[in-house]
């Protein structure tokens, strides 16, 4: 059998990212932009990322949520994070805010870190100078306490959340809409109104925590900052391979 050898230079040597990603694979697309883009915009040339992505199929997790089956969802999640380490990943991430409800549990499958969400959200909202911020997200991001209280305990912030109605919009707009891809004006009205309740009550800023609301809601449509949790988690991403 014929063996073929390689030169590969390593002036450069890139860590290998795993992306358990799917939920919903709109903004997954989002996560592969950023992350190759962060990592040539550091390296030059044509340098991209090492990335080892795990898709999962989102209307199998979506009903494991809202039948509140969430072991049952880890366990998916879990093998999806091995598949990636038995890929060649050193690294782990959730492309995903809601499903960092299980990344305990993911992370404990694995031998190598789960960088999580809220980590880098919280770090990147106390370099901003903030301590009170809006969340925006699915109901289960913004009613449980897997997220709210990591960014409290952790990063001594004062989290708000909207009003019990505008939840709901907030959330049937993510599944309805924008995990399927459909981003529509009045949608965008709908959560800018929603911002401006949460910052007249205080929110110094806003965070986009579901990984589809950067799809709708972007800076230039609004003066409130916004924290999107996309571009955050990447630049972590990112930061990790390069370290």
């Amino acid at each position: 059998m014929m063996k073929f050898t390689f030169n590969i230079p390593m002036e450069h040597p890139v860590k290998t990212i795993g992306l358990i990603g799917g939920m919903s694979w709109e903004s997954t697309v989002s996560y592969y932009q950023a992350i190759n883009r962060g990592v040539n915009q550091q390296l030059g040339g044509l340098h991209s990322a090492k990335l080892c992505l795990y898709s999962v199929d989102f209307e199998e997790i979506q009903l494991l949520q809202h039948q509140d089956k969430w072991a049952d969802t880890a366990e998916i999640l879990s093998h999806a994070a091995q598949s990636t380490v038995a890929g060649g990943a050193d690294a782990v991430l959730i492309c995903t805010n809601t499903m960092h409800k299980v990344a305990d549990e993911v992370a404990s499958a694995v031998n190598v870190p789960l960088l999580h969400i809220a980590d880098a959200t919280g770090a990147a909202i106390k370099k901003a100078g903030y301590s009170s911020i809006g969340l925006l997200g699915t109901r289960f991001t913004m009613e449980q306490d897997f997220y709210k209280q990591r960014l409290q305990d952790e990063y001594g912030l004062e989290v708000l959340t909207p009003s019990e109605d505008d939840r709901t919009r907030v959330h049937d707009v993510i599944y309805n809409k924008l995990c399927q891809g459909i981003v529509e004006p009045g949608d965008r009205e709908t959560y800018l109104a929603i911002m401006d309740k949460m910052s007249e009550q205080g929110a110094q800023g806003i965070i986009l925590g579901c990984t589809e609301i950067a799809l709708l809601v972007k800076p230039e449509h609004t003066a409130i900052p916004l924290f999107d949790t996309v571009a955050i988690h990447a630049q972590a991403a990112v930061d990790f391979a390069l370290s």
